[in-house]
C-alpha cells in the first residue's frame, strides 16, 4: 500500500513539473515587422520568442537616424500583441491577436508588448 501511494506521488510530482512554464515571461513564436531602411529599401525585421509583459522599443526605428516608423506587422507568437506609435509603449495602440493577427503597411509603430 505505501509503495503505490508512494508511485503514485511521484507520478503527480513529475506531471506538475512537466507543465510548468521554462520561464514565466518567455513568449513562444516571432513577430515580424518591416521597415524603411537607408535609401528607402523596405526591410524586415524578427522578433524571436520575445519577453512577454515587458515593453520593447523596435531598434531599427528608434534610434538617431530613425525617421519612420515600422509598420506592416504580423504576429505569429502565442500572446497577444499590442503596439504603439510612440516608444515606451506610449500613444495610439492597437492590438493584434496570437498566431496570425496582422495588419497592411497603413498600421505604423515604434514599440511593442506582448501578454
Amino acid at each position: 500500500m505505501r509503495f503505490r501511494a508512494s508511485v503514485a506521488a511521484a507520478l503527480g510530482a513529475l506531471a506538475l513539473v512537466i507543465t510548468l512554464p521554462t520561464s514565466a515571461n518567455a513568449v513562444g513564436g516571432e513577430f515580424v515587422y518591416s521597415y524603411s531602411g537607408p535609401h528607402g529599401h523596405v526591410r524586415e525585421a524578427r522578433l524571436k520568442h520575445p519577453h512577454g509583459r515587458e515593453c520593447i522599443n523596435l531598434r531599427e526605428v528608434t534610434g538617431r537616424r530613425a525617421s519612420s516608423p515600422a509598420h506592416s506587422p504580423r504576429n505569429r507568437t502565442d500572446a497577444k500583441a499590442t503596439v504603439f506609435t510612440d516608444i515606451h509603449c506610449k500613444g495610439a495602440h492597437f492590438s493584434l491577436r496570437p498566431h496570425g493577427g496582422h495588419a497592411s503597411d497603413k498600421l505604423k509603430f515604434r514599440s511593442v508588448i506582448f501578454r
